[in-house]
C-alpha cells in the first residue's frame, strides 16, 4: 500500500548535493516538499527544477524546505545544476539526493517493487518517479501528487496547496475550490453557527453546510 495522508513520512539518510542528509533531521520544525523526477539532463525536468529554483524566496517565506530526488548520482546532479541555473536564471540551491539504489523511490512507493536500472536506461525506465510529497513539521504526509512523463508539474499549484495546508493547520476551516490566499475560507462542520460566529465573527451562510468566513490570521 502506498503512503497515505497523515502517514509518518518514512525517514532515510542519503547522499545529496548538500552532503549526507537525514530527512527528519533536515526537515526540523519546517514544512518540506519532496519531489522526484526520472532522470537528470532531461527537458521537462530541467524546466521543473528551474521553476523550483525561481520559487526559492517563496518557499523560504513559508518556512518550507525543498528536496529533489533523482535516481542519478550526486556527480551528475552537480553537473546538471549548471544547466538548471543557465535555463532558469536562478541557482538550484536546494539539495538533490542520490537514489541510484532506488531505496528512497521504493520507500515512497514511486516505483514498482521489481523496478531496476538497466544499462543505458532511458527516462522511461524510471517514468513513475515523478511525484510530490508535502510533509509537515510533525513529519506526516500532508499531500501527494503524481504526474505522467509528458506533463510538467504546476509548481504554482504546489505553492497554492502549501498555502492552503498551512492556512488550515490546527484551525477548524477548509479551503474551497481554486482558493488562493486572501480569499474567504469555509467553516468546518465541527462548529455550529453560534460557535463559528464566536470564533470567527461574521459568517456567510450559503447552505446549511457551506459557510464562508474571512481567513483568520495566524
Amino acid at each position: 500500500m502506498g503512503l497515505r495522508i497523515n502517514d509518518l513520512a518514512p525517514d532515510f539518510t542519503a547522499d545529496s548535493t548538500a552532503g549526507k542528509l537525514n530527512l527528519h533531521e533536515w526537515i526540523g520544525d519546517s514544512y518540506a516538499i519532496l519531489f522526484s523526477h526520472p532522470k537528470d539532463f532531461t527537458p521537462v525536468c530541467t524546466t521543473e527544477f528551474g521553476a523550483v529554483a525561481q520559487l526559492a524566496p517563496e518557499f523560504a517565506k513559508r518556512k518550507t524546505k525543498v528536496m529533489g530526488v533523482s535516481v542519478d548520482n550526486v556527480e551528475e546532479h552537480v553537473k546538471w545544476k549548471r544547466d538548471i541555473e543557465a535555463f532558469s536564471g536562478a541557482p538550484a540551491d536546494f539539495p538533490i539526493i542520490d537514489d541510484t539504489s532506488l531505496a528512497v523511490s521504493k520507500l515512497y512507493d514511486m516505483l514498482p517493487a521489481d523496478a531496476y536500472l538497466p544499462e543505458g536506461r532511458t527516462p522511461a525506465n524510471s517514468a513513475t518517479v515523478r511525484t510530490v510529497f508535502i510533509i509537515g513539521p510533525d513529519k506526516k504526509v500532508r499531500l501527494t501528487m503524481s504526474y505522467p512523463m509528458s506533463v510538467g508539474r504546476n509548481f504554482a499549484e504546489i505553492l497554492r496547496a502549501l498555502d492552503a495546508i498551512q492556512a488550515t493547520d490546527g484551525v477548524p476551516i477548509a479551503t474551497p475550490a481554486n482558493w488562493v490566499p486572501g480569499e474567504d475560507v469555509i467553516v468546518a462542520l465541527s462548529l455550529n453557527d453560534e460557535q463559528a460566529k464566536e470564533k470567527f465573527g461574521s459568517i456567510d451562510i450559503k447552505l446549511p453546510y457551506l459557510r464562508y468566513t474571512k481567513a483568520p490570521s495566524k
